[in-house]
């Protein structure tokens, strides 16, 4: 069999399963629009992106045909699901020098086994500095940004992770946070650490409808908002790499954390050492595979 025809068996395979996996996408690139993947012999495959809606319906997990094992069908169908790349990720060993930026989801401060923390400890010779805050809004991220992860002395970052925004909508109210403003906020990020010649991974805001007394209908909206940009900005040109941490972090109900994923945590917003098991392994896979 020949790599062109193995890879659209493969694709045929994922499309039929309602899985969007992996799509390497060129970066600026209309999402409706056909893309090119590289096939393991170096040959260009063209390839039709879905539109929005088509997106997000497939990258939930269908449900199990009965006496199928549904457990790790689900769990491998989430996983191919939840990102999206510019590049295909390099086959060769790699040392990665990684900035990661976001609030108490990835300050090992306030959790110690964050998905940094993992991933420093699946890629030994690699390194990855944590400049999370517990708290912080993406405009305080964005005032720190430049001074902290490119300060004098810094290592030169090949890339910088962004994760933030939860903190931004639940304070719609108190410091007037709107998608607008948190978008504008992220893209400033993105901006800066591009211009640096850091390659940008952007993750969602993950699922936190649990997160009862703050969560209503108007700040899922600005969720779904804010999530829509982050998504949209692999193919808009603003970032090299897409992780949507609904779709990995959630089970079934796409507004809501996995319960097996969120303990020790019960308050429906953070994850616990699961969860960020999970989404370091999806990072690894998507972005820094072949890491030492």
């Amino acid at each position: 069999m020949n790599a062109r025809l193995g890879s659209y068996l493969a694709l045929a395979a994922l499309a039929a399963t309602g899985v969007v996996a992996s799509c390497m996408a060129t970066r600026g690139q209309a999402p409706s629009e056909s893309a090119s993947i590289t096939t393991g012999s170096g040959e260009a495959l063209r390839v039709e992106q879905p539109d929005d809606a088509t997106t997000r319906a497939a990258e939930q997990p269908a449900a199990p045909d009965a006496g199928t094992d549904s457990a790790a069908d689900q769990t491998a169908a989430a996983d191919a699901a939840a990102f999206y790349t510019a590049t295909e990720p390099p086959k060769a060993p790699q040392v990665y020098t990684v900035a990661a930026i976001g609030d108490s989801l990835t300050d090992e401060r306030s959790y110690p086994k964050t998905y940094v923390a993992a991933l420093r400890a699946a890629c030994p010779k690699s390194r990855f500095d944590n400049y999370g805050v517990g708290g912080n809004m993406v405009n305080q991220m964005r005032r720190r940004f430049v001074r902290e992860v490119f300060a004098p002395g810094r290592p030169a970052y090949t890339h910088v992770i962004v994760f933030g925004g939860i903190n931004d909508i639940y304070s719609d109210e108190t410091a007037k946070r709107t998608p607008a403003k948190i978008t504008a906020d992220l893209s400033e990020m993105y901006r800066e650490a591009s211009a640096r010649g850091a390659r940008v991974v952007a993750l969602t805001i993950a699922p936190w409808a649990g997160f009862k007394r703050w969560y209503n209908p108007s700040r899922a909206a600005a969720t779904h908002e804010v999530n829509r940009f982050i998504r949209e900005a692999l193919p808009n040109g603003q970032v090299d790499a897409v992780i949507d941490t609904g779709v990995l972090l959630s089970c079934g109900d796409p507004e809501r954390l996995c319960d097996d994923l969120s303990a020790p945590f019960k308050d429906g917003l953070h994850f616990g050492a699961a969860g960020h098991a999970r989404l370091a392994e999806t990072l690894k896979t998507a972005v820094f595979s072949g890491c030492e």
